[in-house]
């Protein structure tokens, strides 16, 4: 009776024991989770902190005289005449009308400082959009420069960041400010422009539209040989060594480092097939060796999910092995397929490294139209941003960030939602 007794304390001992490590094991994995989500909040927080300021920029309003004289341009209808015109002149003319007590040419150079360099094309193609301007006058907000935009959103935000200001430049822009001729406005020109060396200038429709094209013509290669590679060794080719070494090799290069791939298409499309760099072509390729291991994996693993009896059924009414896999697995097992798609592209679209080895990092400031034109892609423009001195490219930076992760997140969801629509439980 003792003997038992003790048994039973024993095991309570042992369940109390053991009940009492479950609920610590429980609170590590919540304290794990709740560390991650803190870190990813924080890092969040950070980003949008810094970079919400790059979806507003400074403008100033001046009274602009298009005059002819000044510009020099005789003809506006010829290309190389509007690239010599004086189109800063304008700018720097209203400048000095609004500012007509300053005198002396470092003062001038001081107020000349106000406005962006490009401001001046800005006019150009106001002008040459609505050629009745010409000789007239009108008010007109132009961009700062980016110093000035610095120093003005600090200003709102109750800090002073002046570091690359002079005394006069502060007193100018405290007089515009009563006289409510600057102010800020939503930047356009983040989504309308290409990269720039001024961070008032830069956009990333060029960087947006690099990185499109090269998707495209990621997903035109990656889709249907990767779904071709699946199908034939899911499906029909025999089980023998010569496979399993190939499906070894496959699941290994989808652990490769994404810079291999990188050396890869350099050395093989630029140095021996000569495809020229920074564009969106070889981009392309890089990119579908690297994702092509991803959709291989999981278009197997959507074909495997598929249930022997549909495959008997097909094949117990007649049809060959052709037919059953055309009409049958491949539309079942097509939503997983298309998951793997989607995620491999969102993979695609946050990777750099293999896209700096083949030339993508140079400065595009034009919008590539084709796939043949230099472009370089979203990632590579962040890097190229994040390395650049100026204080107001740290904003260009983090508001590049957040549009890349947007982009990323939704084509995650896509993904999940495809899966939970289209997806058949068996």
């Amino acid at each position: 009776m003792t003997e038992s007794i003790n048994h039973l304390e024993k095991i309570k001992k042992s369940l109390s024991r053991r009940n009492r490590a479950e609920k610590r094991f429980r609170w590590y994995g919540r304290t794990a989770i709740f560390i991650g989500l803190a870190a990813v909040l924080v890092l969040f927080t950070d980003i949008v902190n810094k970079g919400h300021g790059a979806f507003r920029i400074t403008y100033i309003e001046l009274e602009v005289t298009y005059d002819q004289d000044r510009i020099g341009v005789n003809n506006f209808t010829d290309p190389k005449e509007l690239t010599r015109g004086n189109w800063e002149a304008l700018s720097k003319t209203a400048l000095r009308t609004e500012f007509t007590y300053v005198s002396g040419r470092s003062d001038k150079r001081e107020l000349y400082g106000l406005i962006s360099s490009g401001a001046g094309f800005d006019l150009k193609d106001r002008l040459l959009e609505n050629p009745l301007l010409l000789g007239e006058t009108e008010r007109v907000w132009l961009l700062a420069d980016d110093d000035i935009d610095t120093y003005y959103k600090s200003w709102l935000d109750g800090d002073t960041y002046s570091a690359r200001m002079s005394a006069k430049q502060l007193e100018w822009i405290d007089e515009l400010h009563q006289q409510g001729k600057i102010r800020l406005q939503f930047n356009s020109n983040l989504f309308t422009r290409g990269d720039s060396r001024e961070p008032e200038q830069a956009g990333i429709r060029g960087a947006v539209m690099g990185s499109l094209l090269t998707l495209i013509l990621t997903l035109l290669l990656s889709f249907p040989i990767g779904v071709s590679a699946a199908i034939y060794l899911e499906e029909f080719a025999p089980r023998n060594r010569w496979t399993d070494f190939i499906e070894v090799n496959i699941n290994n290069l989808a652990a490769v480092p994404s810079i291999i791939f990188g050396l890869l298409g350099l050395a093989i499309f630029i140095n021996f097939f000569h495809v020229p760099r920074s564009v969106p072509i070889v981009g392309g390729l890089v990119l579908t060796l690297m994702t092509l291991p991803t959709i291989i994996i999981t278009s197997r693993a959507a074909i495997k999910s598929v249930p022997p009896s549909i495959r008997e059924a097909a094949l117990g009414m007649g049809a060959s092995k052709y037919q059953t896999v055309l009409h049958h697995v491949l539309p079942l097992s097509l939503p997983g397929m298309l998951t793997g798609a989607i995620i491999g592209m969102a993979q695609a679209l946050g990777e750099s490294a293999p896209l700096l080895m083949i030339g993508m990092v140079a400065f595009i400031v034009d919008i590539p139209g084709g796939f043949s034109d230099p472009a370089t892609v979203l990632p590579v423009q962040i890097f190229l941003w994040a390395d650049s001195p100026e204080r107001a490219f740290i904003e260009k930076t983090s508001a590049a960030i957040m549009i890349l992760l947007s982009f990323l997140i939704v084509m995650n969801t896509v993904a999940v939602w495809l899966r939970k629509r289209l997806e058949r439980r068996w």
